[in-house]
């Protein structure tokens, strides 16, 4: 009865019967340390989205590879690796809507462009968040490229609507606005956090 008596007490008084063990169950003692222990997992949460992936599908649904997007302090770090694309050079972007449907992928909207710049690489009034140089497929269909891009946030990329990855059909010239001519989207890919 005396060490359920002292237990009570600590819940109400937060300190530890006896000095033995300290919990967590105890209530705090003001309204900030509760505030600031509520917006831990917060914090927590928000460190574990500081990467997302797209896994990317053509048109008939089978898979071409996948496009990771991670923070760093240069930029978003955006690494591509594509199956079963046809041999040559490939515009590749982050486009702006979390949509991929097919068989266009045209729901993905154009590229991602927070910053309301023009289209290309080369271009001097360029270049779009989401630009990236041409991703070079071997003859066997796949191909890799890591490119980072220097403005837009993991925050503006899984906003509301979401982003996506596509490839294109044919290579970017890097100056056209607003999509470099690189022809039909031949899979896609939407990011989610993870």
């Amino acid at each position: 009865m005396i060490r359920n008596s002292c237990a009570i007490a600590a819940l109400i008084l937060t300190a530890a019967c006896g000095g033995a063990e300290t919990t967590n169950t105890a209530m705090p003692a003001d309204d900030t340390m509760m505030m600031a222990n509520d917006a831990m997992p917060i914090e927590n949460s928000s460190a574990a989205s500081e990467s997302a992936t797209a896994t990317l599908a053509k048109a008939d649904g089978s898979a071409a590879g996948s496009a990771v997007a991670t923070a760093t302090p240069e930029g978003l770090a955006v690494t591509v690796s594509v199956t079963g694309i046809t041999p040559g050079a490939h515009g590749v972007h982050v486009h702006m809507t979390g949509k991929c449907d097919a068989p266009g992928f045209t729901t993905a909207g154009g590229h991602w462009n927070p910053a309301s710049t023009q289209h290309g690489l080369e271009n001097p009034q360029g270049a779009h968040a989401g630009d990236m140089p041409n991703l070079n497929v071997a003859d066997d269909g796949t191909g890799t490229l890591t490119f980072t891009l220097r403005s837009g946030t993991m925050a503006q990329l899984l906003d509301a609507d979401g982003s996506a990855f596509v490839v294109h059909a044919g290579p970017d010239d890097q100056k056209t606005d607003p999509s470099g001519n690189s022809g039909d989207r031949v899979a896609c890919g939407v990011f989610a956090a993870g």
